[in-house]
């Protein structure tokens, strides 16, 4: 499966799969095989940064 390309379809991507099927980041990227640097880019793009507490972008 591939992760949307626009930052704000992947905001609402990662927050919902994180929301309900993952407890990190870093399990949602490993499970998704996908570069962790880079969607942290993507989104710092638009300024969202991950809360590890809250396990969403912000």
């Amino acid at each position: 499966m591939s992760i949307p390309n626009d930052p704000v379809m992947l905001l609402s991507f990662v927050n919902t799969k994180l929301r309900d099927y993952y407890h990190s980041l870093d399990a949602f990227c490993e499970d998704m095989n996908c570069d962790k640097s880079i969607i942290i880019a993507k989104l710092s793009a638009i300024n969202y940064i991950y809360d590890e507490q809250k396990n969403q972008f912000v």
